[in-house]
């Protein structure tokens, strides 16, 4: 099992910048990819960032929407997937959810049944 605990969130100012960070624990060595998603109210969780497994070779993927706003990072050596949040907007304001996959399961990481495991969330509030 792994463990998934977000961290970061809070409020900011719209065109601001904000950094959530999400630490795995337990058996960290079985998980590849991990990605964010989030959650506003009254919409269906979505994705919004991926960073593949380490030694992959594969590179981050984004959202349309947090394109060239948002950035993916990883430190493997803490276990530790970072979410670096600029040019903050109203509409990114949501419940961001860390998540983790495990052995690869043919299913697209773009969607929520191809992680295998969450985090709690953590609020993110960005006030225009």
């Amino acid at each position: 099992q792994v463990q998934l605990v977000e961290s970061g969130g809070g409020l900011v100012q719209a065109g601001g910048s904000l950094r959530v960070s999400c630490v795995a624990s337990g058996h960290t060595f079985s998980v590849t990819a991990m990605s964010w998603f989030r959650q506003a109210p009254g919409k269906e969780r979505e994705f919004v960032a991926g960073i593949p497994g380490p030694g992959s070779g594969g590179s981050t993927f984004y959202a349309d929407s947090v394109k060239g706003r948002f950035t993916i990072s990883r430190d493997a050596t803490k276990n530790t997937v970072y979410l670096q949040m600029d040019s903050a907007k109203p509409e990114d304001t949501a419940v961001y959810y860390c998540a983790a996959r495990g052995a690869y399961n043919g299913r697209s990481v773009f969607a929520l049944n191809g992680y295998d495991y969450w985090g709690q969330g953590t609020q993110v509030t960005v006030s225009s």
